[in-house]
């Protein structure tokens, strides 16, 4: 299973670096989170209305992060996002971020949809925008 994939693009502020003027570990986590809320956005969604439709947020339940470069001050960044398949109540991605064609970083993303806390199934608007996505790519 296959969907949309979406890329934004993210410049490296002085905020972003640490001393050395390279991007602290901590940042590719906001940056990755950047990139799954716009690839939402593609599907015609927000963070914002889903919560106001169906009560659903959605939280990581696990990540891993390969660290591969370093980006610096200046740079502008590629955050490419895939969603490689979804389940009842939750999503797994694939990111990179990548500059210049080369990976800094590669991730695999598992997000859960929760509403009350608690665990709960993905919102049908949601399922039916990753099931026009998988069919488009046949």
């Amino acid at each position: 299973m296959s969907f949309e994939r979406s890329e934004l693009a993210v410049r490296v502020y002085y905020e972003d670096t640490d001393s050395s003027g390279r991007v602290y570990h901590a940042s590719y986590l906001r940056f990755l989170e950047r990139g799954r809320t716009e690839w939402l956005r593609g599907q015609g969604m927000t963070h914002r209305d889903l919560a106001a439709t169906s009560g659903i947020a959605f939280a990581v339940r696990s990540m891993q992060i390969d660290f591969l470069g370093a980006a610096r001050i200046d740079d502008l960044l590629s955050v490419e996002t895939h969603a490689t398949t979804a389940r009842g109540a939750s999503m797994e991605f694939r990111q990179r971020v990548v500059v210049e064609g080369k990976a800094l970083v590669v991730a695999t993303v598992l997000v859960a949809a929760i509403k009350d806390g608690r665990p709960a199934r993905l919102p049908v608007s949601l399922r039916q925008a990753l099931a026009h996505a998988q069919g488009q790519e046949r």
